[in-house]
């Protein structure tokens, strides 16, 4: 990974002190599959290509259906290439940091925002894995807290529209970042209420997200 100066990058409110254990960028691949659905686009050129081939041979022959065919694909073709160039910008803009006391996440493609959210402000957080080891981590935000969803997209669990979730998306090694967020909020959540943390937590408990695959609960801060 190339090195990052995150003293020019994080926002000027974090205490010197406070400890980065985490950061890094989403893998554009997974994000283009995840957020930017180039599978789904791909599919669905696909079928109709198929139908605008079939269509054309059967109206007027085999070569207006292979002119059909070239211009379903190239719509097609356009389409998925502006998809994964929206990603490769996306990922290659977006900063996740996981601190000792927060999560910073710079985000934008022409004009960087900043989202900063403190432990105190974090309900609790889950994590999402892919086949290919990437991951989302999306953390529900305390009662009065809100970001608004077209200010974080594409980094937002998808669908929570009226109750928008950060989310890390599309992280390298998701289940190692998860596990170095669960231990920060654990020891955050801990200190707040003047409990020692134990040398070794407990590991995440697992259970099933809306759509019905794993999702690995991190912790209830």
């Amino acid at each position: 990974m190339k090195a990052v100066n995150l003293e020019k990058l994080l926002p000027a409110d974090i205490p010197a002190g406070e400890r980065i254990l985490w950061h890094g960028r989403p893998e554009w691949k997974s994000l283009a599959r995840g957020a930017f659905r180039v599978d789904f686009v791909a599919g669905y050129f696909g079928l109709m290509t198929l139908w605008n081939v079939a269509s054309a041979a059967a109206d007027s022959g085999w070569q207006a259906a292979g002119l059909a065919a070239a211009k379903t694909f190239g719509s097609g073709f356009a389409a998925l290439a502006l998809l994964c160039l929206l990603s490769w910008l996306s990922a290659r803009t977006t900063l996740y940091v996981v601190t000792s006391r927060r999560i910073v996440m710079k985000l934008g493609i022409a004009l960087p925002v900043f989202f900063n959210l403190p432990f105190s402000q974090i309900a609790s957080a889950s994590l999402r894995v892919y086949s290919d080891g990437s991951g989302d981590i999306p953390v529900t935000l305390g009662e009065g807290q809100r970001i608004a969803y077209l200010h974080l997209w594409p980094h937002a669990r998808p669908f929570r529209i009226t109750h928008p979730q950060p989310a890390m998306r599309s992280v390298p090694n998701a289940n190692a970042v998860a596990e170095t967020l669960r231990r920060a909020l654990l020891a955050a959540s801990n200190e707040r209420r003047g409990v020692e943390t134990p040398a070794s937590a407990p590991s995440p408990v697992v259970t099933p997200d809306s759509a019905g695959s794993p999702a690995n609960e991190a912790v209830a801060a």
